[in-house]
């Protein structure tokens, strides 16, 4: 019987060295030497400082920032940990609220959004992802439109014009990738991070 056990502990052991230790701390050495800053979490620092990663979204709530996606992340409730509260881009609890085109509390979310859109920007049709959350919650990115029917608030509030606040939008502007996959994009914090220091300039 021993004869028998034994092949299959080593066989065990040695797939656990192989897929358990080896392989993952050879990709992670590959990925740190191919690819650093994205092996890190595509960290993005100011001052010396991590103020935020590419591939995960902030909230901005001030006029004078573009703001994201809504995201329907959320976290226990210090009061009551049977409830969980809003925590926009957590990521510790990556997910999207789940509610379905029937859902009267999506509806009047998503009423109230476009609602409070309009009245910033009454002559333009607002974007359909600054009133929709990710499936993820946490997504940095939105369209190009989405940042271009902002520029009117973000100028107003920096005292810049539209041009300049337009011109940004078009400098982080990412296209597709390869040209073929994907849609055009904008990283928010990476635009906001260019609005904070060509206001400055």
């Amino acid at each position: 019987m021993l004869r028998e056990i034994r092949p299959a502990i080593l066989v065990l052991v040695v797939l656990t060295a192989i897929t358990g230790l080896a392989y993952p701390l050879a990709m992670t050495a590959i990925a740190g030497a191919i690819l650093p800053k994205q092996a890190q979490g595509s960290l993005i620092e100011k001052n010396g400082k991590v103020i935020g990663s590419a591939l995960i979204g902030q909230e901005f709530k001030e006029g004078k920032y573009f703001h994201g996606r809504p995201s329907a992340t959320v976290t226990p409730d210090p009061s009551d940990s049977s409830k969980t509260v809003p925590a926009p881009y957590n990521a510790a609890n990556s997910g999207g609220s789940n509610l379905g085109p029937t859902s009267k509390a999506l509806n009047d979310r998503v009423k109230a959004d476009v609602e409070q859109l309009k009245a910033e920007n009454p002559s333009a049709s607002v974007p359909v992802d600054l009133v929709t959350t990710s499936a993820s919650g946490l997504d940095p990115d939105i369209s190009p439109e989405a940042a271009l029917f902002q520029v009117p608030r973000v100028a107003k509030a920096r005292s810049m014009s539209e041009e300049q606040v337009r011109q940004l939008v078009t400098q982080n502007t990412q296209g597709r990738f390869a040209g073929l996959l994907g849609e055009p994009r904008v990283n928010v914090l990476a635009l906001n991070l260019a609005l904070d220091g060509a206001t400055a300039k």
